[in-house]
């Protein structure tokens, strides 16, 4: 289960299999939605840290639960609950995933991976990344995005609630085709957090 969440925040492609070979294909924006991703480009940049719970459920039936911690730019830490044993940290350069019960850590490019868009330092709806769908409810606004140069990096879809505008979850997918939601609850915003949540030190048993 876990590493289905890896596969799709870590290293995924976009599902689209039509797309991959090329860029994605930009949504053309109405008025509606250049004031909706303005606002949205407001909103997240002025978070500048973040914690809460998540609820992460996969479309092959994997669930897991634990806490996100986020500080901009480029630092992010996920602890899932047990029996899991995953430990996820961006420290703003790479996303670690840590198996603390193989003590296996891999190592990929923040850049080359979907969460890059939520925890970099200038958060913009345009230029190197496109977004490709604007879906709205009366209550809820999705926009689905991905990195224009390289689309196979992924695709995530951000789901607010609206009035007031609020982060609730974001999607990815993988290029199985398999869906990962995360869900966001009890979540605080504007709160320091202490930069040793985002640095990984090995256990002294890890190097026996």
């Amino acid at each position: 289960m876990s590493v289905v969440f890896v596969t799709a925040c870590l290293s995924c492609a976009t599902g689209v299999a039509d797309n991959l070979a090329g860029r994605p294909l930009p949504k053309i924006l109405n008025v509606q939605d250049k004031v909706d991703l303005k606002r949205l480009e407001t909103y997240l940049e002025e978070i500048k840290t973040l914690k809460g719970r998540f609820l992460q459920v996969s479309s092959d039936g994997g669930v897991a639960t634990g806490r996100v911690f986020m500080s901009r730019p480029g630092l992010m830490r996920f602890e899932y609950d047990p029996p899991e044993t995953i430990l996820l940290i961006s420290d703003g350069l790479f996303f670690m995933f840590i198996d603390k019960y193989s003590e296996q850590i891999t190592h990929v490019f923040l850049k080359s991976t979907p969460l890059n868009f939520l925890i970099r330092e200038n958060v913009q709806l345009s230029g190197d990344v496109t977004v490709t769908k604007i879906e709205r409810t009366p209550a809820v606004l999705r926009v689905t995005i991905q990195d224009t140069e390289e689309p196979e990096n992924g695709s995530i879809t951000m789901v607010f609630s609206d009035k007031p505008l609020t982060l609730r979850k974001w999607i990815v997918i993988d290029p199985q085709n398999i869906e990962t939601s995360v869900t966001l609850t009890g979540v605080q915003t504007g709160i320091e957090l202490i930069p040793e949540l985002f640095v990984f030190r090995k256990k002294p048993s890890w190097d026996r």
